[in-house]
This record gives C-alpha cells, structure tokens and sequence, in this order.
C-alpha cells in the first residue's frame, strides 16, 4: 500500500486495524521497538510508531505527521525487518553464535 493511503488512512480512519496494511514481522518489529504498546493495535497506532522510528516526536501531536517523517520511519522498518528475518533465520540454523543465543 503505498505511503500516502497509510497517511489518508491514519487522518480518516485511525481506529483500523492495521493488519490490512502490515504483515505479522512488520508488526513484531514495531511491537519491539515501540515504549507504549496499546492493547488494541490500530492504524494510528502503527503510523505513529513507523514515525517514531525517524524520530517524530510525541509531544508534536498537534502537528500531522508528515509523508517525509512517515517514508523514512518507513524504510528503517523495512531494514529493521530483514535484520529481523536474518536473525531468525540464522538463530533456526544454529548459525549464531553462542554469546548470541
């Protein structure tokens, strides 16, 4: 989906469910890296954690969050994935070593 429908998404319809939009290791990851994780994971949830990543701040509620903050916050996500993946691939693989296990 691309990154201006997450944005019209977050604005119109915060309360979603963000599973329409990310796959279960996008959300693992935010998961992770998020300090306040809600009981009930929703777009504006997801949106404001993938900003996060690039450093939005969460005390500039009043301000929306820009496509520019969103894209970045975006592709870290996408990096912090494939390290996700690898780990667990190689962790599967008995291929870490044991100071990381």
């Amino acid at each position: 989906m691309e990154l201006f429908e997450l944005t019209y998404l977050h604005r119109t319809e915060p309360e979603s469910p963000l599973e329409i939009v990310l796959n279960p290791t996008q959300i693992a990851v935010l998961q992770a890296k998020s300090k306040k994780i809600p009981q009930e994971l929703t777009m504006g949830w997801e949106i404001e954690a993938v900003a996060q990543l690039w450093g939005y701040l969460e005390h500039r509620r009043k301000s929306p969050i820009g496509i520019q903050v969103l894209w970045r916050g975006w592709v870290k996500l996408q990096d912090l994935c494939e390290g996700w993946l690898l780990a667990a691939q190689n962790y599967a693989a008995g291929r870490l070593s044991s100071k990381w296990k």
